[in-house]
């Protein structure tokens, strides 16, 4: 028979969920069954370095919630990105919810995003947050995490929107409320 005290497994526990919200998001329904997405978890330094990275990008820009949200992350536990590449599904003229003609059009703006991508992204995320509130940690969709995890390149090149989800077990969301 083992003891297991919580505060020195919390940690893990919490990374082992962030792990699983990772399955259900990649479970989640995607358009025309097309994977566009990549995820990855953080804990322990890279927390902080992606804190480090949200006030550099709060200096840069004279924008005071990268740093609000560089201090909160460091009350997390882990932290789950997802990101999707900005890819065209080939739906051409029977779409056109991008704006544009057609998937050819479209093409010749990269940075635009293909309306299937976002909301692919977006399901995945709200899998992966669906699962945090059944396993009851506490969490929060953050894109300025997202972007800082780009500037540190976690993920290769072609995933041009990623979201952050921060993490904790304690006795408040750390999250909400914030100052």
């Amino acid at each position: 028979m083992a003891i297991y005290k919580e505060l020195e497994h919390r940690s893990k526990s919490v990374t082992d969920m962030a792990l699983q919200m990772m399955v259900a998001a990649r479970t989640a329904p995607k358009g025309k069954g097309r994977n566009t997405l990549d995820m990855l978890v953080v804990d322990g330094n890279e927390i902080s370095a992606l804190s480090k990275q949200l006030h550099i990008l709060g200096n840069r820009t004279n924008t005071e919630f990268y740093h609000r949200d560089g201090e909160n992350i460091l009350q997390a536990e882990a932290i789950l990105l997802i990101g999707t590449k900005i890819e065209t599904l080939g739906l051409n003229e029977i779409c056109q919810l991008c704006g544009f003609k057609n998937c050819n059009e479209k093409e010749k703006h990269p940075n635009t995003p293909c309306v299937f991508n976002t909301g692919d992204l977006n399901l995945a995320v709200g899998s992966a947050v669906s699962l945090a509130a059944d396993l009851r940690v506490d969490n929060r969709v953050m894109f300025s995490v997202g972007k800082a995890a780009q500037e540190l390149e976690y993920f290769d090149s072609e995933i041009k929107i990623v979201y952050g989800i921060p993490l904790s077990a304690s006795s408040k969301n750390p999250f909400f409320d914030r100052k």
